[in-house]
């Protein structure tokens, strides 16, 4: 966080007091790329003179070769980023030399680690947060994976709790409560040298339940306690924030392709028309009506487009059990994480998944709590087709870029000249291996 420098007011006859600074400090032009299973799209912005971001350039491309959040098939992601990031490029009238991405692949993990570091009764100073933050990151290291985020909850100066920034404070000892989230260090490698295929560098990876947290959650959830549970095509994702937070966070390998899936094993069709059916008539709760109403389905394999005739209860009746194993997998896992008191009593839903009708209501019910659907902030310039809860990511990676959500943005934690934590871990494994 950075220090406010004392402020003067002018005198009343020579106008307004000075207004607060943006709450984004980078100016532009960056892009962000949203790699999904399903989807991707990347966005190049700037900031304007107000603070606010405005949008560029914006490219949408039907997501390949992942699978629930992991790169399988390495030429066709590279396909899919490089014709995405080249119409927003086109769109923007720029070139990019690097993006920031988001963190889906190689099985996130949060944690939590409590870190002591001695001062001796002066006052602290940055190398103490960055010492505080590197000894946070040595200890969270693992065998087979690394951290990408060192997050700092809160730091204690001795007996004094509830310190935002404790630089200049005096005390002997200052403990600091981290979240810290890693991956596995191969499929890290992997997503960098897909990003390098398409002549681009990752100059930050950021989790996309908090990236999805940043666009969609308002400050007073943020600070009060909320849940946001981000449900994409083949990974749903959750995050807990308190106290303007994140302070836990977990990956499920299941979205909503596997919906789509169920319904075209179950109706024998193929996915394109399961996904059709999906989006037409698909649907959580039942109704009176649904042994009624007769949907067609064209059976897969069938000479002539055969149709086949099904009560719309059925397609309901295969929906309804994938979306209640997702809800109960993120019950139990709110449940062992220690953090359902911390997080209220505030659910926000966003994801492309979460717009299936029924699923707000299915959530409320299983988790017992309010239960509302996130849609991203209002971005100047973007397209009316991306301001939906499936670009929810994407507009929180864009903030993040700007300059949004993170802290101690006036410190070098590394003691390096500036480069995206991203790639020093590259640069890092690189010359280990």
């Amino acid at each position: 966080m950075a220090d406010n420098p004392r402020r003067v007011l002018p005198p009343a006859e020579t106008g307004p007091p000075e207004i607060d600074p943006p709450r984004h400090h980078r100016s532009g032009p960056f892009g962000i790329v949203d790699i999904g299973t399903t989807k991707v799209a990347c966005l190049i912005g700037r900031t304007e003179s107000d603070g606010s971001l405005r949008v560029l350039g914006f490219g949408w491309q039907k997501g390949r070769g992942l699978n629930s959040g992991d790169i399988t098939d390495l030429e066709a992601a590279e396909r899919a980023i490089r014709a995405c990031v080249g119409q927003a490029e086109d769109m923007a009238d720029t070139r990019l030399r690097s993006v920031t991405v988001n963190l889906t692949c190689g099985q996130p993990e949060s944690r939590l680690f409590n870190v002591q570091w001695p001062v001796g009764g002066r006052a602290v100073t940055e190398n103490d947060i960055r010492g505080v933050l590197n000894e946070g990151r040595n200890r969270a290291e693992v065998d087979g994976r690394e951290p990408i985020h060192v997050l700092p909850l809160n730091f204690a100066v001795d007996a004094t709790d509830h310190v935002i920034d404790p630089r200049g404070l005096f005390c002997t000892t200052l403990n600091a409560r981290l979240h810290v989230i890693d991956a596995a260090a191969t499929a890290l490698r992997t997503m960098e040298s897909c990003i390098s295929r398409c002549d681009l560098e990752i100059e930050d990876l950021v989790s996309a339940p908090l990236a999805a947290g940043l666009s969609s959650l308002v400050l007073e959830e943020r600070e009060l306690g909320a849940t946001i549970i981000d449900m994409g095509g083949g990974t749903t994702s959750m995050a807990v924030y308190a106290e303007k937070q994140m302070m836990h966070t977990a990956h499920l390998p299941i979205g909503g392709l596997h919906v789509t899936k169920d319904l075209a094993i179950g109706l024998s069709t193929t996915l394109i028309h399961a996904e059709r059916l999906k989006t037409l008539y698909g649907n959580v709760e039942s109704s009176p009506d649904d042994d009624r109403e007769m949907l067609p389905v064209p059976l897969m394999g069938e000479e002539d487009h055969q149709l086949a005739k099904v009560p719309r209860s059925m397609v309901v009746n295969i929906i309804r059990p994938r979306i209640e194993e997702t809800f109960e997998y993120i019950k139990d896992r709110l449940d062992s994480s220690g953090m359902g008191r911390a997080a209220g009593n505030r659910v926000v839903l966003t994801g492309g998944a979460c717009q299936l009708p029924g699923v707000r209501e299915m959530a409320a019910r299983m988790l017992g709590r309010q239960v509302r659907l996130g849609r991203p902030a209002a971005l100047r310039g973007l397209p009316e087709l991306a301001s939906g809860p499936a670009f929810s990511t994407a507009a929180g990676l864009l903030s993040w870029a700007a300059g949004d959500g993170r802290g101690f943005q006036d410190i070098n934690l590394d003691g390096e000249p500036a480069v995206g934590m991203f790639r020093r871990f590259v640069n890092f494994l690189k010359e280990r291996v």
